[in-house]
This record gives structure tokens, C-alpha cells and sequence, in this order.
């Protein structure tokens, strides 16, 4: 590959807002450039995505290092989309959210969106599952992803799905937010939701500006202070200034300060981090470090481990809307090319579909001066930061034990602390079908405090099997109860992690 495919070229260098955003001005933007932006942000997602894909939750608290290559050729993305569709969760679940805005219209209400996804065929895994039995339980936004309800509320799935609110509000960073807001508590809560308002702000800036550093630094101003998503991200740019040829020392002084999750059972203690803080820290590095070289930018963010088919895909997205897909090189384009009429799995739109959906939305949002013009007119928005909340405030994980424990009638977890989660699922014994729920009671120290179901179907499934928290500092008793045995299932209880005051 020549290192000279890159997405910069002097045309593309708009000296007009290079380091500035033009805040309270009306920015006027032609037809064919909306839509070369549009594309350059549909397109780059998916480009990112399919790049970072093999690498997956691979590099788990470690870097990918140079020498290891990552594939790609001509047809790489259509070979992928036709035999590896369930990659694209990071499209496809945009696409949910798209559809129902494009049903119900602009104004569409919160529970359509929720309903949308919590019904869909396709699989899901952390904060979007635990929502997703939330919401098919009675358990409605926004208490769906609040981490009272929802552990996994930090994780990085609204970061993921917070894309295509950039896209619908070019230069209207507060518009993007208010959208996040209703959206993105389906599934999360404080630093994971942040990380889908900092994406969106990302995206809908990069309609109006082409410096990257400037992107950033003015997203993050849609974050409060005093959060850990805000000193995350703050420590790139602090690391980024003070090591600018060193990607490498950046990501490790990033990961030794923040890479510490305390929400995600899987992640307490763990390499494994899917929160949505470091996940987000890693878009930031590619974008920084990447200065504007696609694959650079896509490079960076995936070697930095973790979830990186969805970093790179949120980076790229980004540097599409940015420069447009005109300025893509036609090496990524190629196998992009042959899939956009194609639709995503699990949706009705292909990625030539949404782009014009995308165009027609953004028309319909902005407030063009003239019927039929061919432009939109912009007031661009200074970012307003929105409210404070953080997950898993006051308290602490404890301790983290092995269970692998089956069981049929009940069992006993005695532990001391102030907050418990329990893994597990329910478990075929013979060659039963899917079609049974267990029926489960929770009592503790005696007392009955839940009573919940728990499909055996996947699709449907409950992610852990029980999880509470502050009710108190001290020794206690788990009980949990199966109250419809069967002899071919049971429940099996792999890890629980135990949380006290800090």
C-alpha cells in the first residue's frame, strides 16, 4: 500500500474555519456538499468498521502492535457483509433508530425507538440486552438504562448508536444533545450516555469545521466537568500535546489513569473494557494522532485495543463527514461500492438509502431560506453543556468470585458488602427447546425483594441473573429461588461481584 493515500489534499484544507468554528454565524451549504458529507460519514462507519473487525475485544488491555498485519483487499467489505452481517451492529442499530424516526416522524416518541430495537430479531450484548429485558418487562426509558436497573450502564452502546444524531443536525451540537438525551438513557446513564453526546457532537461539528483538535476539545465541551468521561478525554489532549509523534505513550498514560471499570461485571478487574470512556479515548486517539490520513486514523484507533471495530468505525465516520466521501481513497471505497445497494441485515436501508434518507432529514431540520434551494443555511450552535450524572457513585467493587454453580431448587450466596451482581443464565440440561422462562424469586437476608423471569432464548435473555445495589453496608445473604423447576433446565450462577461504600 502507498503511504500516500491519505484524505488530505490542499483542495480539502478549508482555511475558513481551520481552528475556529463559526459559532452564531448561518453557515450556507450547497446540495452536492451535503450529500458528499453524508456519504463520507455513512460510508467511513462502515469502511472503520469492517477494518477493525477481526482485531475485536482481541487486545484486551493491550496494544495491537505494528508488525501485526490487519486484512484488506479489493472486495474485503463485501466478503465480510455477505458472510459476517452480525459485524455491523454498529450500522445496523443506527439504522433501528433511523427507520423509526423515518415511521413515526421527527418528533417520533421515546418508546418507539425503545420498542424498536427491544423487539428486533437480532442479538444483543451488554448495555442494549440489559435494556432490551428491561423494556420487554415493563421497565421503560429511562429507567432501562439507568445502572440502578441496567448494569452495564457505562458500557459503549450508546457511543456506537450515537452516530446518526450527528449526522441529522449539521452544526446544531445542542439540537444533537437533546436527542441523545431521550435516546441514549434507553440503554445508558452517566459516562455511558456522555459517550454518545460526545460522538454526536463530534460528528455534527465536522460539518462545520476541518481541525480536528478543535472538534474535539469544543464536543467536550457538551460534558461536565468533574466527570470521569470529562478527565478522560481531557488526559488525551493533555497526553496528545505533551507526546504529539507518540501515540503509543499516549494510549498508556490514558489506559494507566482511566482504564479502570467498575460497572461491567466482565470488566471489574479485568483487561476486558468496554466502558464507554476508554472506548471513546481511543476514537480521540486515532482522530488526533491519525491528523486527517484515513487509514492512519482508522489504524491508531484499532491497535488500541479493546472494542475496535467500533472506535475505528466512529473515527472514520467522523473524518468522512469532515472532508466528505470524495476524499476518501478509492482503495477503501472499492467493496464499499458493491455492497451500498444491499440492505444492512435486520433493516430495510442499504447505505445508498440512508444517505438520502439522511439528506432529506437534514432538510426537513434545517431552516432553509428558500423553497426548493439548492442549500440549507445553518446557525451554528455554541455547545451547552448538559446535566450531571455518574453511575456506581459512592461505592466500589469488593470482590469478584468464581461461582460455577448449577442449580435446580435455590441457592445461597452469603457475602459482605453493599451491592451484589450475579452472572449466570439459564442452561439447558438435555435437548430441551428454547421455549422455556424461568420463574425466579430473590430474597435477601430472608426478605423477598425481587421476582423476575428468565428466558432461555437469547434473544430475549436476561444478562445477569440478579443485581442490587446500596441497600446497606454489611454481612448478607443472596437467596435465589427457581419457582418452576424443570428437570431438563437449570440456572448456573458463573461469577458475582460484590460492591461496598467507598
Amino acid at each position: 500500500m502507498k503511504t500516500s493515500i491519505t484524505i488530505i489534499s490542499s483542495l480539502l484544507l478549508l482555511a475558513a474555519c481551520t481552528a475556529k468554528v463559526p459559532y452564531g454565524q448561518t453557515v450556507t451549504m450547497d446540495d452536492a456538499t451535503l450529500m458528499d458529507k453524508i456519504k463520507g460519514g455513512w460510508y467511513g462507519q462502515t469502511i472503520g468498521c469492517t477494518y477493525g473487525g477481526p482485531t475485536e475485544f482481541k487486545y484486551k488491555g493491550g496494544l495491537m502492535m505494528d508488525e501485526i498485519p490487519i486484512p484488506w483487499y479489493d472486495d474485503y467489505i463485501y466478503d465480510t457483509f455477505i458472510e459476517d452481517p452480525g459485524l455491523y451492529d454498529d450500522v445496523y442499530m443506527d439504522l433501528t433508530f433511523m427507520e423509526t424516526m423515518l415511521r413515526y416522524g421527527l418528533d417520533a416518541p421515546v418508546d418507539e425507538y425503545a420498542k424498536a430495537f427491544a423487539y428486533a430479531d437480532y442479538k444483543l450484548w451488554h448495555a442494549n440486552q440489559a435494556a432490551r429485558y428491561n423494556i420487554l418487562n415493563g421497565r421503560g426509558a429511562p429507567e432501562s438504562g439507568h445502572w440502578k436497573h441496567n448494569p452495564h450502564a457505562d458500557d459503549i452502546d450508546f457511543q456506537i448508536e450515537a452516530d446518526f444524531i450527528g449526522m441529522l443536525y449539521p452544526g446544531q451540537v445542542n439540537k444533537a444533545s437533546e436527542l441523545s438525551d431521550r435516546i441514549g438513557h434507553i440503554m445508558n446513564y452517566g459516562d455511558g450516555w456522555y459517550g454518545g453526546v460526545f460522538i454526536g457532537a463530534m460528528y455534527c461539528l465536522a460539518y462545520v469545521c476541518d481541525d480536528i483538535p478543535t472538534i474535539v476539545t469544543e464536543a467536550l465541551k457538551t460534558i461536565p466537568e468533574g466527570t470521569k468521561f470529562h478527565s478522560t478525554i481531557s488526559d488525551v489532549v493533555k497526553y496528545w500535546k505533551k507526546y504529539p509523534k507518540d501515540w503509543k505513550q499516549c494510549w498508556f498514560e490514558v489506559t494507566n489513569r482511566h482504564a479502570n471499570d467498575i460497572g461491567c461485571p466482565e470488566g471489574v478487574w479485568n483487561g476486558f473494557n468496554i466502558d464507554a470512556t476508554i472506548n471513546s479515548a481511543f476514537v480521540v486517539i486515532g482522530l488526533l494522532y491519525g491528523g486527517g490520513d484515513f487509514l492512519k486514523t482508522m489504524d491508531i484507533s484499532t491497535r488500541c485495543g479493546n472494542d475496535s471495530d467500533c472506535n475505528p468505525a466512529s473515527a472514520a465516520g467522523i473524518l468522512g463527514v469532515m472532508y466528505g466521501y470524495d476524499a476518501i481513497p478509492e482503495y477503501w471505497k472499492k467493496g464499499a461500492e458493491r455492497i451500498k445497494d444491499i440492505p444492512f441485515p435486520y433493516t430495510s436501508l442499504s447505505l445508498d438509502q440512508v444517505c438520502r434518507e439522511n439528506f432529506k432529514l437534514i432538510k426537513n431540520l434545517s431552516a432553509c431560506k428558500e423553497q426548493g434551494g439548492e442549500c440549507i443555511y445553518i446557525d451554528v450552535e455554541t455547545p451547552q453543556c448538559v446535566r450531571y450524572e455518574q453511575s456506581f457513585e459512592g461505592i466500589a467493587p469488593v470482590e469478584k468470585r468464581v461461582l460455577k454453580l448449577a442449580f435446580t431448587t435455590s441457592a445461597e450466596l452469603s457475602f459482605k458488602g453493599s451491592g451484589v451482581v450475579v452472572q449466570g443464565s439459564v442452561r439447558k440440561i438435555g435437548h430441551a427447546d428454547d421455549s422455556y422462562v424461568a420463574s425466579v424469586t430473590a430474597l435477601l437476608d430472608g426478605t423477598e425483594i425481587e421476582h423476575f423471569t428468565m428466558p432461555i432464548d437469547y434473544i430475549k435473555r436476561k444478562y445477569e441473573i440478579f443485581s442490587a445495589y446500596c441497600f446497606g453496608s454489611g454481612e448478607h445473604t443472596l437467596t435465589l429461588r427457581l419457582d418452576n423447576p424443570h428437570p431438563d433446565y437449570e440456572l448456573y450462577a458463573s461469577e458475582m461481584v460484590v460492591y461496598d461504600e467507598e
